[in-house]
């Protein structure tokens, strides 16, 4: 039947989101770590934004084993209906809520975040464009891309 112990032994688990500079967790942080001062976003809108929409537990997976400690803005991502996370740090469950009011995020009385003056909205920052609606663009103006260029 095997040996009692090797069974005991705990194996290391894998995370194969965490692989490769290119995996899923690697995409959280780098869109994460643009979220501006003062601004949120949600857990959903991160997934959204990845072309993920239904990873939203994926994203507050990835922020809860950030590697990158404070140098990550992890307090930033907040839940859908503007909520702080109760778990985003273990014994202190109004620490979220401290770092984005040093922000100067506004919050409703009953513990909500002002979605509406905080959400961060990326096209009215300076829109991440696909490389295809870029192309429609300048083909809608009359140029050329450099692809096309001879």
């Amino acid at each position: 039947m095997g040996d009692p112990l090797a069974r005991m032994v705990r194996r290391p688990r894998r995370v194969a989101a965490k692989q490769g500079s290119d995996g899923f967790f690697a995409r959280v942080y780098a869109l994460v770590s643009r979220i501006p001062y003062g601004r949120v976003a949600t857990y959903g809108q991160i997934a959204r934004m990845l072309g993920a929409p239904r990873a939203a537990r994926m994203v507050g997976w990835a922020m809860h084993g950030n590697p990158y400690g404070s140098r990550m803005p992890c307090h930033r991502v907040v839940q859908q209906g503007g909520t702080c996370s109760p778990n985003f740090q273990i014994g202190d469950p109004g620490a979220q809520r401290r770092r984005l009011e040093r922000e100067g995020v506004q919050f409703f009385l009953d513990g909500r975040i002002n979605m509406q003056l905080h959400q961060w909205r990326p096209s009215s920052e300076g829109k991440l464009v696909s490389r295809r609606r870029l192309h429609q663009g300048m083909q809608s103006q009359g140029l050329r891309s450099r692809e096309e260029l001879p």
